[in-house]
């Protein structure tokens, strides 16, 4: 590759970012197609993939291009402390639909409904691919492949299905919304065929989602506390489910 710079500016807008080394590293183990991918020190980079990633270090190799210090400050609007950074192609989004909405499912799916923090749902799809979770899709204007979301969940966006949708296209399944009206969710199995639907941490559930929802279940909360974090929440509900033989 002789010009990786024109090249990245060629595919920028067409393409997901992967900002750090740990976004790359996990993009390529879960398959992702890495179009162009630089560092400010090959070297440093391959040693940190013997040490922390192996398994792709063969795959880095033959990925990464070495490029000046501004060169590569130029192509990403927040320098990763790693200093290194790739573009991949967007999964399809007709491929990942197919995929939630194929029966029986092993895993859940997340649903965040309106959610409005970028790095909170970046965080929900790290633990949710880390879960083995069927997908995370999302409600509302935010865009679930934002730099900032995908940069959060260190490209673990590539381990699992992630989409944009509206309620009415919320993919099959009995629907649980997690609500502090709800039932106690230690008095309930979470199937595996499950939906697990989660507002946002100001407004909590929108009426429509609220309205389709199967069941309504609660976390259990100290009295006088008002929430709990996003990903805290999606992470205590996918470990109940995971009691009973998830992950």
């Amino acid at each position: 590759m002789t010009d990786p710079a024109g090249l990245w500016h060629r595919l920028a807008d067409s393409c997901v970012l992967l900002d750090g080394f740990h976004a790359l590293k996990h993009a390529v183990r879960f398959g992702a197609e890495v179009t162009v991918a630089v560092t400010v020190d090959r070297g440093a980079t391959l040693a940190l993939a013997d040490e922390l990633a192996p398994d792709v270090r063969r795959a880095l190799d033959a990925l990464l291009t070495e490029v000046p210090e501004p060169v590569y400050a130029s192509l990403v609007p927040r320098p990763h402390p790693t200093a290194v950074a790739a573009l991949a192609v967007r999964p399809s989004r007709a491929a990942h639909l197919e995929r939630l909405a194929l029966m029986p499912r092993t895993a859940p799916v997340v649903v965040l409904d309106q959610p409005r923090n970028l790095g909170n749902a970046g965080a929900v799809i790290r633990l949710a691919a880390g879960f083995g979770a069927t997908g995370v899709v999302t409600t509302g204007t935010l865009d679930p492949w934002h730099p900032t979301v995908v940069r959060a969940g260190a490209g673990l966006h590539f381990a699992t299905a992630v989409e944009r949708v509206t309620v009415g296209e919320l993919p099959p399944g009995p629907l649980f919304a997690l609500d502090p009206e709800g039932d106690d969710i230690r008095g309930t199995k979470l199937p595996d065929d499950a939906v697990l639907a989660f507002g946002s941490e100001r407004s909590g559930l929108s009426a429509d989602l609220r309205a389709r929802a199967d069941h309504l279940l609660s976390l259990p909360m100290r009295p006088q506390v008002s929430s709990y974090n996003l990903a805290t929440s999606v992470a205590m509900t996918l470990y109940h489910w995971s009691l009973d033989g998830g992950v």
